[in-house]
């Protein structure tokens, strides 16, 4: 365990936020929780747990603790003919993790390449892409509590996922640190997801659907469209695509014929906030060090020395269109600190 003071967090966020932190400390050994909990610090001041840090604005620097859990590793823990258990610990690289699953020959999560972030986040935002969320897959989450230094386990029904959304944004939230996450993915009889369009027609260039001509067509979609935070700060899909009634979608076709809609349940449709954004003249649009990506209107960038405030602003600014032209009021994915 290392602990530091005045860290710069612009590394340790996909946005490239400028914030420091007045102490910052790195578990890379599950060892050092025995006590962790104990430690002095985390009762006089107030800490925030810190992953790969690509779902997370900072608006200021932060006077009080990151925690930055680091642990390493992926174990395929039970294995039979039809499908093998995986755990992968809360450090690991998601697409790290996704290809060593496809390397193997393990189905479930093809789907979610590249998406940016470590393994713990994953089950915040039950992340998802391409028809595919990780609830689908997902066996249990491993835990630990800050403040009382219990371990627990929770099964995939207690996590409670939803629309980019768990537990773990609500009743977890604050002291909840996660140390590893247990998939269930298939060995054989694979069943893939290619529902999703963009992902049907990037496959017709491959000679058949598998696992590797499914992650390569994702990859290939997602790096046409959605800039590398290694190049340009941003936080991928900034907005969640908003669920509304089904009355409510079919206002808008009568105005806008070709709008998106997907269904979600009997009574409710989910719409594109893409394409919602884009409708009110967003798309491409430059503000100072702050914009919306020319490629896709779900993207907010920081263009160089943005501020977290300045893209605030614009998401605010943002969501008031919206909601002038649709009637819709777009919530974040994104967290701000």
């Amino acid at each position: 365990m290392e602990i530091n003071n005045n860290i710069s967090l612009k590394s340790l966020n996909s946005f490239g936020i400028e914030a420091i932190a007045k102490t910052f400390i790195e578990i890379s050994d599950i060892n050092d929780l025995t006590n962790f909990h104990k430690t002095e610090i985390l009762k006089s001041e107030p800490y925030y747990i810190l992953g790969g840090g690509s779902n997370i604005l900072f608006t200021k620097d932060f006077a009080g603790t990151i925690i930055h859990p680091n642990f390493k590793g992926i174990v395929i823990i039970e294995e039979n003919k039809d499908s093998s258990l995986v755990k992968v610990f809360a450090g690991e690289v998601w697409d790290d993790f996704v290809n060593f699953c496809v390397t193997n020959n393990l189905s479930g999560i093809e789907n979610l390449s590249l998406i940016p972030g470590n393994c713990g986040a994953a089950p915040v935002q039950n992340i998802g892409a391409f028809g595919v969320e990780i609830k689908d897959c997902m066996e249990s989450v491993e835990l630990y509590n800050i403040e009382t230094g219990e371990k627990i386990t929770l099964t995939n029904n207690e996590c409670k996922f939803g629309y980019r959304t768990s537990i773990f944004k609500t009743d977890f939230k604050n002291n909840w640190l996660i140390i590893s996450t247990t998939y269930k993915l298939t060995n054989t009889n694979h069943n893939f997801n290619t529902s999703y369009g963009a992902l049907s027609e990037e496959l017709k260039k491959h000679n058949e659907v598998s696992l590797k001509s499914i992650r390569e067509s994702v990859i290939f979609i997602r790096t046409s469209k959605l800039p590398d935070p290694k190049e340009m700060g941003n936080a991928g899909s900034f907005f969640k695509n908003p669920i509304v009634k089904i009355k409510k979608a079919e206002e808008i076709i009568k105005i806008f014929a070709n709008a998106p809609v997907y269904k979600f349940s009997e009574t409710e449709v989910k719409l594109a906030a893409g394409w919602l954004i884009e409708q009110c003249g967003w798309k491409g649009k430059q503000i100072g060090n702050v914009g919306v990506h020319k490629k896709q209107a779900l993207v907010l960038v920081n263009y160089g020395n943005a501020k977290g405030i300045e893209i605030i602003n614009l998401s605010e600014n943002i969501k008031k269109s919206v909601f002038d032209k649709f009637g819709i009021k777009l919530e974040t994915e994104v967290n701000f600190l």
